[in-house]
């Protein structure tokens, strides 16, 4: 038995126990993660506190082994958040999204003046708290660990070929500042969401039923109506004059004529009195049609067709062959080469109006009307194999990875500064996942990711970061955290985390009136907080607090990087 001894005694640094230790702290973390308080839990982020208690057991690491999984689990993690927000980076800027965007800027920078406050006050560089160590604890009381690796990474890199063991160590306590931080983090953000309830008197219910009536009225999914052609002007035009002379984009799918015969229209089909018209447009646009084209009447049009007149079918394909992928929608001559028409496409789950303009990626799904057989054999030439969307496509993540870390590692010079600025491979990896998923396509690189494959990339990266963290600053925690300057950093981190939100929320709700499922969205995307948005969720029973998530989550993932760095940068270089 002295073999499983010696596999399991604290301070063995083989490679067996070090995987071993990896093991436990990653499933025993997770498990626990799962074990909800007041209705919140941890998540992964629990991986981080097994971390330490073994740590302070005496549990050790190869040091290279420990070294190499903190920084290839961070690499990971951030470049599958940033393959899985690169589509909607820059359409969040769009719109309403610019005000949400701007008030989570504006959190931000509350939360990086709070902690250069506190850093000050405390007496700057001769206060008990370094600044590292303050961004440690801004990085968990703003629950985003990618901010802290990418501190973390960029001080190591500042110490280059010097000091190495020093650097090491004041990482050290960054991470200890951020796992006493932590968990007032998430609490704090549900507390600020509770106060503007009840500050503004606000009726969950009634906030539910205003997100409902604005989704019913919507102007941005694909509208479709059946139009009676009526207009003695219109008869007589084809759908190519039509276009010329309606300046919004619109798909006639299908023209049944007064003879009941249906057919799939193409550019020089000619319309007529009495013709009844199945039209794809934006809601905003109904009117332009009703004045043009006629009433708009009641009809439930056959998907499979039973007649003999009547033999169009509509059917979903998928897009699974990567060569048309980034190929516009347009360019496939749908109409002249498969005598079908593309009304939608469906994409991460939003439906797109099919214009000409618009370039296809994997995954898409496409809504076909015409023949069975045309539709068939677009089908066959797109691939639609859901089977085939399920392989992971490693080729784009690896140079995905090799270009972040080219990019990461490019010096930049700004004055002032007497190292130059890196992204790091925390920050490279970020960009460049942000560039290659919206802009792929385009060149035909093939970014699709099932959401399971990205999931799956994504947690074992920030287990493996998390457990490495824990393990390495485990030993010197309890001696740390459990004193009059741990206790500061709680305070502190309570202090960054619900200030600023409460500002914002504030603002949010008493200047542009936003609604409070959105707010309580908005201020989890600020924090990257997935524990809050599950709390958000369950209180709003609909999506709209994800939507606001997903809306300010990009850009805020991506400034919590770069500051946390730019910190260390301006004050420790």
């Amino acid at each position: 038995m002295d073999w499983i001894i010696d596999l399991l005694s604290p301070g063995r640094e083989s490679l067996a126990s070090t995987i071993l230790l990896y093991s436990f702290v990653i499933f025993a973390g997770i498990y626990l993660g799962k074990i909800r308080f007041f209705g919140i839990s941890l998540g992964v982020t629990f991986v981080l506190f097994v971390g330490i208690v073994m740590g302070h057991l005496g549990y050790t690491a190869q040091t290279d082994t420990l070294h190499f999984l903190r920084e290839f689990g961070l690499i990971l993690f951030i470049f599958s958040i940033g393959m899985q927000v690169g589509p909607g980076f820059f359409s969040s800027f769009k719109e309403g999204g610019m005000k949400m965007n701007g008030l989570a800027l504006l959190g931000i920078g509350l939360n990086v003046a709070i902690m250069l406050g506190i850093y000050f006050i405390q007496g700057g560089s001769e206060g008990f708290s370094s600044l590292p160590e303050l961004v440690g604890v801004m990085s968990g009381a703003v629950t985003n660990t990618p901010g802290l690796g990418a501190a973390q990474q960029t001080l190591l890199q500042i110490a280059g070929s010097g000091d190495q063991s020093a650097a090491y160590s004041i990482s050290q306590q960054m991470s200890m500042g951020y796992a006493a931080a932590y968990p007032l983090g998430v609490i704090g953000i549900i507390v600020v969401m509770l106060i503007i309830k009840n500050v503004y008197k606000i009726n969950v219910a009634e906030e539910i039923k205003h997100i409902e009536d604005d989704n019913a009225k919507s102007q941005l999914a694909p509208h479709v109506l059946t139009f009676k052609v009526t207009n003695e002007l219109i008869s007589g035009l084809s759908i190519k004059k039509l276009h010329q002379l309606i300046s919004v984009n619109f798909i006639i799918s299908r023209v049944m004529k007064p003879d009941g015969e249906v057919v799939i229209p193409t550019s020089e089909t000619i319309l007529g009195l009495e013709d009844e018209v199945l039209l794809v447009c934006s809601q905003q646009d109904e009117e332009v049609f009703t004045r043009f084209l006629g009433p708009i009447i009641d009809k439930e049009w056959d998907r499979d067709g039973d007649s003999a007149t009547f033999h169009v079918v509509s059917r979903r394909i998928v897009v699974t062959k990567s060569e048309y992928n980034g190929k516009k929608l347009g360019e496939m001559r749908l109409r002249m080469g498969f005598k079908l028409n593309v009304t939608r496409v469906s994409r991460a789950g939003v439906d797109l109006l099919a214009t000409p303009n618009l370039r296809l990626r994997m995954g898409d799904r496409l809504t076909a009307v015409g023949k069975e057989e045309d539709i068939n054999r677009l089908a066959e030439r797109l691939g639609n194999s859901v089977k085939r969307l399920n392989e992971p496509n490693l080729i784009t993540m690896f140079i995905g990875i090799f270009l972040g870390i080219i990019v990461g590692s490019i010096p930049l010079k700004f004055p002032g500064l007497s190292v130059p600025m890196k992204l790091g491979l925390a920050g490279g990896p970020l960009v460049v996942a942000i560039l290659l998923s919206n802009w792929g396509p385009k060149y035909h690189l093939v970014t699709y990711t099932s959401s399971a494959a990205n999931l799956l990339l994504r947690e074992i990266g920030i287990c493996l970061f998390l457990a490495s963290v824990g393990i390495s600053a485990g030993a010197n925690f309890a001696e740390t955290v459990f004193t009059p300057t741990g206790g500061m950093w709680v305070l502190y981190g309570f202090i960054i985390t619900t200030i600023p939100l409460l500002v914002v929320g504030l603002i949010a709700r008493g200047k542009y009136k936003l609604n409070y499922l959105s707010i309580m969205g908005m201020i989890s995307g600020n924090y990257t907080d997935p524990p809050a948005l599950a709390y958000a969720n369950k209180i709003a029973g609909n999506d709209a607090p994800a939507v606001a998530y997903s809306t300010v989550y990009p850009l805020t993932m991506f400034m919590r990087v770069i500051v946390a760095q730019m910190l260390i940068l301006f004050f420790c270089a």
